[in-house]
């Protein structure tokens, strides 16, 4: 059980991180 809730955290962790991603890049575009 606690191996199978570390790799769903990690898949939850890649989701938010490719969702934070997005707009921290377009933000960086817009300062440039």
């Amino acid at each position: 059980m606690p191996v199978k809730k570390k790799t769903a955290t990690k898949k939850s962790v890649k989701k938010v991180a490719k969702k934070v991603t997005k707009p921290v890049k377009k933000v960086a575009k817009k300062k440039k």
